[in-house]
């Protein structure tokens, strides 16, 4: 934050510099404005030029496009704004040379002009190295780590000590639902069965489709009376007064 404050208080100084040049005697008491755009490509003339058809017009540019990148906190703007200064200063003393056959500084040569406009270009390109521009969102874990990594850096890791949030509660959520399969019954009576080769063994049930094996003893011929096989009090028959 002080970075950017300070780097863009040193580029509005330049772009104000380099703006006001055009204003001030460039070469011999001609002022900038006086020098035409086209005769930067095609060589000096002593013909006038109009303010927006001179060498202010690269230079008002130049101050948009510091604002926008102070604005926008941006390095490659102010950056971008202090080599148009310059390129065009620069473009224009190698045409006054090229003109006046050399270049000399004093009443008949170089002015504040230039210095203004050479000093502006500076401060911008200047502004822009101070500038850190654009902070970028880092995720959590890096900035722990950063934090991690300056800490053993000052020498100082037990002061170390990572911001993470507190754990959710467990929310274990709802029982899963558990499906009831029943198992498949056999058949109902009188119905017919499946037939082939895969058709299923009925189970065997002792008492009906086979006898119980007998006693070891032989069978008992004997009759069965109520509760079990029991003989007769008397096995002659009933007597009495009235029997034969």
């Amino acid at each position: 934050m002080v970075r950017n404050v300070l780097g863009s208080l040193i580029a509005l100084v330049g772009a104000t510099a380099a703006v006001w040049s055009p204003f001030r005697p460039w070469y011999d008491g001609r002022h900038g404005s006086d020098v035409r755009i086209e005769d930067l490509f095609n060589g000096l003339t002593d013909n006038g030029a109009t303010l927006f058809g001179s060498l202010v017009l690269p230079m008002v540019f130049a101050g948009l496009l510091t604002l926008v990148g102070v604005v926008l906190r941006s390095r490659l703007l102010v950056t971008l704004a202090g080599l148009v200064v310059l390129g065009f200063t620069v473009l224009w003393m190698v045409r006054q040379g090229q003109h006046s056959g050399e270049l000399t500084a004093g009443t008949h040569g170089l002015g504040v002009g230039v210095a203004n406009a050479l000093g502006g270009g500076a401060l911008l390109i200047l502004g822009a190295l101070v500038m850190r521009g654009r902070t970028r969102r880092v995720p959590a874990h890096e900035d722990e780590y950063d934090e991690y990594r300056d800490a053993y850096d000052d020498g100082h890791p037990s002061s170390y000590t990572p911001h993470r949030p507190p754990p959710a509660p467990w929310d274990p959520g709802p029982p899963p639902t558990q499906e009831w399969h029943p198992e498949p019954y056999g058949p109902a009576p009188g119905a017919p069965g499946p037939t082939g080769p895969h058709t299923p063994t009925p189970p065997v049930e002792w008492g009906r489709d086979q006898p119980r094996p007998g006693p070891e003893h032989g069978q008992d011929d004997r009759p069965t009376w109520p509760g079990g096989p029991q003989p007769p009090p008397n096995d002659h028959g009933p007597t009495g007064p009235g029997r034969p």
